[in-house]
């Protein structure tokens, strides 16, 4: 699979890492159509922001030839000719820009609602998609200037949403040090100096705040002859005059919420998740909503009826609804999105995963957790496993697992690979034990590490007395389904399987760096 990237210098990166692109010309074409990614682009366009506006006799001809050289380069498939001109076809998660889109609409849903400390998070991933200045390898074609432009007030709008949040959390004395150096690089724009007067304020640095007002009025008043504007009047006002409405409130960030949305493809696939989703709920307290997707309205009266009377016997505190849809993966994200959920949990499919599944996964705000295999029987086994290698969903497994074994009562080990030499040992048992500090700051649950033989069968071995296996799905998932690891581990488990896939929204255990790569993997075999 190939990510683009323009949110800094063009690049392919795909799983052998970088692809290498050809001249000014091909990247280019190829950063024209991805601007306007899985929107058709006329050949004139592009001969005409390929040359200045001047294109040769031999413009078209020249557009054919490096859209041809980009075929080969990215497959026939990803660029499509369609008239009048062609299209570039990339998944939003595969395009740096898409996915830093969606992380700020995410992070702005997250501050309106309140949860200010998750809309932070949501912030900072966002921006540390940043590789640099956009396209700054283009910096110098015409046709990138707008583009440019628009990208880097995006990025700018942003960061000051982000410090925006912040403050209402009453962290300005730990952003004065950044606020300075915006200034700095931003002279002219006012917001940024707002904020660092009021942080300076809530330091009790009074008379520096009102030294960058000056600073500003007297920039803009040598430059262009006018005044700083009026929000910036009327706080230089508010610190003259010690205005209480400058005093922060504290506010109790909302956090996450706390609800978990279960969805069982069968009546009877119910218990098989309950088991899961009530010892989630009852130990931390989180609400439960339990729905049924149904094909035909024949069974809608019945279904409704049957989940409204198990719904008094669930022992946590739960919400059902039943309803018909021809777009189940749609109307699952409409609901996941609606009433603000954690974690969507749901039967594991077959390998590889179906569209609708795959649709879930990819678009899923929420992370997603599939129950394969036998019930959970909290009485047998030896508690509950997560084979742990520090990838993105690994992380999102260890949380999930962490709670679950608190819900449980149970124990809670974390299976890493040994390898060979003693480097990568020390690497693993090291990897298990960041991860076993994390569980316990969190959630309070200790953890006992367990080093396996870097092969599928002796994980397999490994994680045979589990009462239930938790485990990341495979970062590959897309290509090769659940991963070679886990699809042997569900095959031979005696025990229920939960595979997890972590969304966008962070979570309390993995750290800010989730693209930290380890000298192993449990992608083995």
């Amino acid at each position: 699979m190939l990510e683009f990237r323009i949110l800094g210098p063009l690049e392919i990166v795909g799983d052998d890492g970088p692809v290498p692109l050809g001249g000014p010309k091909q990247r280019a074409s190829l950063a024209i159509l991805l601007l306007d990614a899985n929107r058709v682009v006329s050949v004139d366009r592009l001969a005409d922001d390929l040359y200045a506006g001047a294109p040769p006799v031999t413009a078209v001809t020249q557009v054919q030839r490096q859209i041809s050289e980009l075929r080969k380069l990215l497959g026939a498939a990803t660029i499509e000719t369609r008239p009048p001109g062609y299209v570039i076809h990339v998944a939003p998660e595969h395009l740096d820009l898409r996915r830093f889109e969606q992380a700020v609409e995410e992070a702005t849903r997250r501050r309106e609602r309140g949860a200010l400390d998750t809309a932070v998070e949501l912030y900072r991933q966002a921006l540390a998609l940043w590789r640099g200045s956009p396209l700054a390898d283009l910096v110098y074609e015409p046709f990138a200037q707008i583009a440019i432009d628009r990208l880097e007030e995006i990025r700018l709008a942003t960061l000051e949403q982000r410090i925006d949040v912040e403050l209402a959390l009453g962290r300005h004395a730990g952003l004065v040090g950044e606020l300075e150096q915006l200034v700095a690089e931003h002279p002219l724009r006012e917001r940024f100096r707002g904020q660092l007067m009021l942080a300076l304020y809530r330091s009790d640095r009074q008379a520096k705040a009102l030294d960058v007002y000056r600073n500003a009025r007297e920039t803009l008043a040598e430059q262009f002859g006018i005044q700083p504007a009026a929000t910036l009047r009327e706080l230089e006002r508010a610190i003259l005059t010690h205005d209480p409405s400058l005093v922060l409130e504290r506010v109790a960030s909302a956090g996450p919420a706390q609800t978990i949305l279960v969805v069982p493809s069968a009546a009877d696939r119910l218990d098989a998740l309950l088991v899961v989703a009530e010892p989630l709920a009852n130990h931390e307290p989180r609400e439960l909503i339990v729905a049924r997707l149904l094909p035909d309205a024949d069974e809608l009266v019945r279904e409704a009826s049957a989940l409204n009377a198990r719904k008094a016997t669930i022992s946590a505190p739960a919400r059902v609804a039943v309803f018909t849809t021809d777009d189940a993966a749609g109307d699952l994200l409409r609901l996941a999105a609606m009433h603000d959920v954690e974690l969507i949990l749901m039967d594991a499919s077959t390998d590889p995963l179906p569209d609708g599944l795959a649709t879930t996964l990819e678009r899923s705000a929420a992370d997603v957790a599939l129950v394969a295999g036998p019930p959970l029987d909290p009485v047998e086994g030896a508690g509950v496993f997560v084979p742990f290698g520090g990838g993105e969903h690994d992380w999102a497994a260890l949380e999930l697992a962490a709670w679950l074994a608190a819900g449980l009562r149970s124990s809670l080990t974390l299976v890493g690979a040994e390898a060979d030499e003693s480097r990568q040992r020390r690497d693993a048992s090291r990897l298990l034990a960041d991860a076993s500090l994390a569980v316990q700051r969190v959630v309070g649950v200790e953890t006992n590490p367990l080093l396996a033989d870097a092969t599928v069968d002796a994980l397999v071995t490994a994680v045979a007395p589990a009462s239930v296996v938790v485990a990341g799905i495979s970062p590959r998932w897309r290509r090769n389904g659940i991963g070679a690891a886990r699809r042997a581990i569900v095959r031979a488990a005696r025990a229920p399987t939960i595979l997890v896939h972590r969304g966008p929204r962070p979570g309390g255990l993995a750290p800010h760096e989730t693209r930290t790569r380890y000298s192993w993997t449990i992608e083995v075999g």
